[in-house]
């Protein structure tokens, strides 16, 4: 009776051990399997995937470059509208116009027209103001309607990769006939997967960095006309006195 007992411990612990060593070996080869390369997915992507890539570098590019360029508009020396009021009041206007020339902002080229205006009225410094402050924010806004248009265009490149390697998949399963297996269709469903996730993650990035963009320039705009009224409120102190 014990020998018995114990003669069913030991097969069960057998098939224990069995059993645990196949799923260890299971585990391994899932993980080869699972262990890919980028250059693979850009080989199964096909045309489509080199496309999408050719718009993440056009789209990070265009981020840098507008994000530095708007980051240096957007600085302002300290104390320069202080010392541009001090040049008014004193009427040394040459003087304001030279700390304007210096600094190659946004802000100094706006500030420099309303001064060119002087002894003009004031509704024709205002409007001239305003038309520089626009034309340096049309300036600041170029090539950012390309991330916008990167943005929409990469998933929907990725769902036309998507279709177009179902269509293979399907197309493969009508030329194989009776003759179907798994490594038949997994080229065009390969495919289909990997167009997807690529124009996602091109569109994701290229939406996140426009709307940087859009939320710097805007912080801009908001400096350019808090700037305007400031120097207009200028030119009309000296009336006062």
């Amino acid at each position: 009776m014990l020998t018995a007992f114990l003669l069913q411990i030991t097969q069960t612990g057998k098939m224990v051990a069995d059993t645990a060593s196949q799923f260890a070996d299971g585990l391994s080869e899932g993980q080869n399997e699972i262990s890919i390369s980028l250059l693979d997915l850009a080989f199964k992507g096909g045309w489509i995937l080199a496309i999408l890539a050719v718009l993440s570098i056009i789209a990070v590019y265009i981020f840098i470059e507008r994000y530095l360029a708007i980051t240096r508009g957007s600085k302002e020396e300290k104390n320069f509208m202080n010392n541009i009021r001090d040049f008014i009041h004193d009427g040394r206007i040459d003087s304001a116009v030279t700390l304007c020339r210096n600094n190659e902002t946004p802000i100094a080229r706006m500030i420099e027209k309303g001064l060119a205006r002087i002894g003009k009225p004031l509704n024709d410094i205002n409007a001239a103001i305003e038309n520089v402050g626009k034309l340096e924010v049309s300036k600041l806004e170029k090539n950012i309607a390309g991330l916008a248009t990167i943005s929409g265009a990469g998933p929907m490149l990725g769902f036309l990769g998507t279709v177009m390697g179902m269509i293979r998949a399907f197309y493969d399963m009508s030329m194989a006939g009776n003759n179907i297996d798994i490594a038949l269709l997994s080229t065009g469903i390969y495919q289909a997967m990997v167009t997807t996730v690529a124009g996602l993650v091109v569109g994701i990035i290229a939406y996140v960095c426009y709307n940087i963009l859009v939320a710097k320039i805007e912080k801009l705009v908001f400096i350019l006309e808090a700037r305007a009224t400031e120097f207009m409120d200028v030119l009309h102190e000296p009336a006062k006195k």
